[in-house]
């Protein structure tokens, strides 16, 4: 009797999961789950001129039967019980027209096929793009940055000492960063190991949270590199030797730095530019009244000038004509 009744239930669960995912709402909510991060692996490709992504349908029949080690299947979606089911909700998909069938034209190259059933073989690509709120917000935000930027000559001068600051302080850290992670690798690797600090830090294809994983790195250096470990080496050496044995030089080489830093800090790393033009950065440059006035009095005192001097060149130049005409008269006769 028990048994009998769990196989009633079951055969229940089984009957009230395509029920769920009748309602398109819910359809949708499990297209958001599907298209994040959680989601099958997809590929990219164009379609129609439009980067689209895609993948084969039994990887998706696959994930909504057994998702893959890992995946946080949500708390207010039920899970497929059986391959059947999981076809079943592929198919209102293509139905309801969040995804449609596509046919491989080349390597990453989609075309819409004229077959619109699911197929387990087939290649499916998403129509449905997900929840926009974030990219709405995102397109929003980035709007406004540019807008606040825009403004930055008439920001409160505070506002400007903070972002100075900041900027500093920034670049700073990253020049120190990057500094760091190669003394310490390059100790490290004198060894015969590779050690770096955040590996992944620089690499554009990972995302911003995967950049910072694994933490650190460290493995045996291939073989083949001694030569270029010892001459690391030895350069590393000379520089220590010259820092002990020539304190006075390195002592100035590190308060050059350090009144580079202040300076940088304080504003003053130009010190050709005055004070006042540092706090007129912003201001339009109009000339006053009076110097307008100064202008067009030495504008004044100077035509008559070059008119005496124009009309003096003319008659000079009429003077030599004459003149020529003269000696040329005088040949002939």
């Amino acid at each position: 009797m028990a048994a009998a009744a769990a196989t009633k239930d079951d055969d229940a669960t089984k009957e009230e999961e395509p029920s769920f995912y009748d309602d398109t709402d819910n359809l949708k909510k499990l297209c958001d789950f599907l298209r994040s991060t959680e989601g099958p692996a997809v590929r990219e490709a164009i379609e129609m001129e439009k980067r689209v992504y895609y993948l084969k349908g039994e990887k998706l029949v696959n994930f909504l039967v057994e998702p893959k080690k890992g995946t946080k299947w949500p708390s207010n979606l039920p899970r497929f019980q059986s391959r059947q089911a999981a076809i079943v909700i592929c198919k209102d998909l293509c139905k309801y027209q969040f995804m449609h069938r596509s046919e491989k034209r080349g390597k990453g190259d989609l075309v819409v096929s004229r077959v619109r059933d699911f197929d387990e073989a087939g290649y499916f690509t998403w129509m449905y793009e997900g929840d926009k709120t974030f990219s709405h917000l995102m397109t929003t935000g980035l709007i406004a940055g540019f807008l606040f930027c825009t403004c930055f000559p008439i920001w409160p001068n505070f506002l400007k000492v903070f972002v100075w600051y900041m900027s500093v302080s920034l670049l700073i850290f990253i020049f120190f960063l990057i500094t760091l992670r190669a003394v310490a690798f390059l100790s490290v690797w004198i060894l015969g190991y590779d050690f770096w600090f955040l590996p992944n830090l620089f690499d554009e294809t990972l995302s911003f949270s995967d950049s910072f994983k694994p933490i650190y790195l460290f493995e045996k250096s291939k073989p083949g590199q001694l030569p270029y470990r010892i001459g690391v080496a030895v350069a590393f050496g000379t520089f220590c030797y010259w820092a002990v044995t020539q304190p006075s030089e390195f002592d100035g080489y590190l308060s050059a730095q350090g009144d580079f830093l202040k300076d940088l800090y304080a504003g003053t790393l130009l010190s050709d530019m005055s004070q006042e033009d540092k706090e007129n950065i912003d201001k339009p440059k109009m000339q006053s009244l009076d110097d307008l006035l100064k202008s067009l009095d030495t504008e004044e005192n100077i035509q008559p000038h070059d008119e005496a001097f124009e009309e003096d060149n003319i008659d000079n130049l009429l003077d030599n004509l004459v003149d020529d005409e003269e000696e040329i008269e005088h040949e002939e006769d």
